[in-house]
């Protein structure tokens, strides 16, 4: 994480002796306890495939306590309304200014769903309207790891799940340069919301591009 948070808050004492945890952020107005598979199953792909020192337990912080601000990486997710209080505005904004990483996820693959529209109100609130932008499949988020030629397809779009699309981008609002929220209607959460166990009948392991947001969120 960037200079700002590190030196302003210390690392919970729990985790102390690990590089990367997973945080899922409570948000007071919706669903936000969705594919509850997901972590252990990305937690374990990291383990597989790189040398961090990787917390095996997922870690769930209401997004208004300052705890989440010391989080090196933090997954908010859901279905329904995004209307964050005060407090957890201020938070998702002095976390993402001063160098975090939130990964956000529509659980609903529908760019005109609740969650989307109402996410994105949110966004437009606290960073401005034109902060949340596509980005390129030139990003260095598609190579920080395993090489991308952009976003991977997720089986739901293939589907015709949500609004029947197949999205060819992801968003996200930079902060100087870096890239402080990451933002997908392409459901990867519920993608990834698999036993870890079953991974070994998949002929590619679909959390590859998980791992390429760690990485991207420590190092970038």
């Amino acid at each position: 994480m960037a200079g700002g948070l590190a030196a302003a808050l210390a690392r919970p004492a729990q985790a102390a002796s690990y590089d990367f945890w997973f945080t899922r952020l409570k948000y007071a107005s919706g669903d936000w306890d969705v594919d509850q598979r997901m972590p252990a199953n990305l937690i374990t792909s990291l383990i597989d495939y790189t040398t961090l020192r990787v917390d095996p337990k997922e870690h769930v912080i209401d997004l208004s306590d300052p705890k989440m601000l010391s989080a090196p990486f933090c997954y908010l997710a859901g279905h329904k309304l995004v209307d964050f209080s005060p407090a957890e505005r201020r938070n998702f904004e002095t976390y993402v200014k001063n160098g975090g990483f939130v990964f956000v996820d529509d659980c609903n693959h529908d760019i005109d769903g609740l969650f989307a529209k109402s996410f994105e109100r949110q966004m437009a609130t606290i960073f401005g309207p034109q902060a949340l932008k596509k980005l390129p499949n030139t990003h260095a988020i598609y190579k920080s790891f395993f090489q991308f030629d952009g976003p991977p397809n997720t089986s739901f779009e293939l589907n015709g799940w949500g609004d029947d699309l197949v999205h060819d981008y992801l968003k996200g609002i930079e902060i100087n340069g870096r890239l402080g929220v990451l933002y997908s209607n392409k459901d990867y959460g519920c993608e990834w919301d698999y036993d870890w166990r079953n991974k070994r009948f998949l002929a590619e392991d679909n959390t590859k591009f998980g791992v390429n947001i760690v990485i991207y969120a420590l190092t970038s």
